[in-house]
């Protein structure tokens, strides 16, 4: 699908978003990814072409209010010259029935490209991918792998605002939205043990983690974190650092909550529950020994 000839793409940094009347779906404030839909980026990126300077997908997930959660994506076939760029569009919309039919949840939030480079081509994608979408606002997720000399590796989310008193599909502004990377906590021994592979000689683990080992590290995991609140709260009582309000409030509402249940919810249950267990065989020792006088009454 051609798109069109060259025009204008413009970039601004900030982090205000436009806002729009309450008819209007609201505009993305927060996106989320989860690792599935970066790591499949990733992944496209690696098996790309040599004439490929970049790789395009469609992103898909769910909105709740002014944010959004993408879940996963899947690649879309394109190509690049100085003169158009084509998306086969055919391909798009094969691949999302197919996931539609598995995951009939998630719906196309948006698009994702590889590197930082926002242009003409950049915007005609966008506006194809708002058509999409409609009548939310389509976004952006730029990855940059950090390959290009100069480049740091990291995510970057957008979302498009039209140009012009007459604008053109070629002509928007691109305002960035504050994105962060998400996981449940099933998934963490999984990237865990990426990132621990990652950071050893080798690319492969010499065998499979058992669950044991994974219990141990979580465990010295969450002792390190304690040993670190403990010397931070040694260092703001004796005066040495100076404490952070968010953090006090933070460390008081997890501990004080914790301390709450112990007190009035799981002690007080078990207490009753062993007064109720003594109770019980203070009865049964008392209905015992009644029987047993009554046998000793019968056979006198």
């Amino acid at each position: 699908m051609p798109l069109g000839p060259k025009s204008s793409a413009i970039n601004i940094h900030g982090s205000a978003v436009p806002e729009v009347s309450p008819n209007v779906p609201r505009t993305p404030t927060n996106i989320t990814i989860h690792p599935v839909a970066l790591f499949s980026i990733l992944d496209h990126y690696l098996r790309r072409t040599d004439a490929q300077d970049r790789v395009i997908g469609t992103l898909l997930g769910t909105r709740h209010d002014n944010e959004v959660e993408v879940r996963s994506s899947f690649a879309v076939l394109h190509s690049e010259t100085d003169e158009q760029v084509a998306v086969d569009m055919d391909y798009h919309r094969t691949m999302y029935e197919l996931h539609h039919k598995v995951n009939p949840k998630e719906v196309i939030v948006g698009w994702y490209s590889t590197g930082s480079n926002l242009n003409t081509y950049s915007a005609l994608i966008q506006n194809f991918y708002s058509q999409e979408t409609g009548p939310h606002q389509a976004i952006h997720v730029a990855v940059n792998t950090g390959i290009e000399e100069g480049q740091e590796a990291g995510v970057k989310a957008y979302i498009s605002s039209p140009v012009g008193v007459f604008p053109k599909p070629e002509n928007c502004v691109f305002v960035p939205v504050p994105v962060e990377l998400r996981f449940h906590d099933a998934e963490r021994s999984g990237l865990d043990l990426l990132a621990n592979t990652a950071n050893s000689t080798s690319s492969t683990t010499p065998q499979p983690v058992t669950d044991l080992e994974i219990i141990e590290k979580a465990i010295l995991s969450v002792s390190d974190m304690l040993d670190r609140v403990l010397s931070y709260v040694r260092a703001v009582l004796a005066g040495e650092k100076k404490g952070d309000p968010a953090i006090g409030r933070y460390l008081m509402d997890t501990l004080g909550a914790s301390t709450d249940d112990l007190e009035k919810g799981s002690f007080n249950a078990s207490l009753q529950d062993t007064l109720m267990v003594t109770y019980l065989a203070n009865l049964v020792r008392a209905q015992a020994e009644v029987s047993s006088r009554l046998a000793l009454t019968a056979a006198s």
